[in-house]
């Protein structure tokens, strides 16, 4: 299993959002940079992402899980991109805020840190269990 991030901005899409989607989920899409896409491309079913909303709140809420591998996203008129399917898993108990994982000496390496306009990246194991314990979980 593998580990992610993907970012939101929520006055476009939330966890609430995501929530209300239930157990069919929705699609992750709209993902225009090329390192993103390829990171999409990469993930598995099964695999667990932070849901990060950006822009407002700078914050890791959430947890959603890949339901459907990479395809070509319906809104990419020329077929370049990617999208996947997620569904929502749980909200995390205390939001783990962008400000407290720069503080965090063992995740100043995330690309979250290093890459701050990257809407979709890796998270190695050991991250995921800093940031969920962080969050409460």
């Amino acid at each position: 299993m593998s580990y992610w991030l993907l970012k939101s901005e929520p006055n476009v899409w939330s966890i609430d959002q995501q929530k209300k989607e239930g157990l069919k989920g929705s699609m992750w899409d709209g993902v225009r940079n090329y390192q993103a896409a390829n990171n999409l491309k990469k993930m598995k079913k099964g695999d667990l992402c932070f849901f990060y909303h950006s822009n407002i709140g700078k914050e890791i809420v959430g947890i959603i899980e890949v339901t459907k591998e990479a395809f070509i996203d319906p809104s990419d008129k020329k077929k370049r991109f990617f999208a996947v399917q997620v569904k929502f898993r749980n909200k995390l108990k205390k939001p783990v805020t962008l400000e407290n994982i720069k503080k965090d000496k063992e995740l100043k390496h995330l690309s979250l840190v290093k890459q701050s306009r990257l809407s979709v990246m890796p998270i190695d194991s050991k991250s995921w269990k800093i940031i969920n314990k962080m969050g409460n979980i």
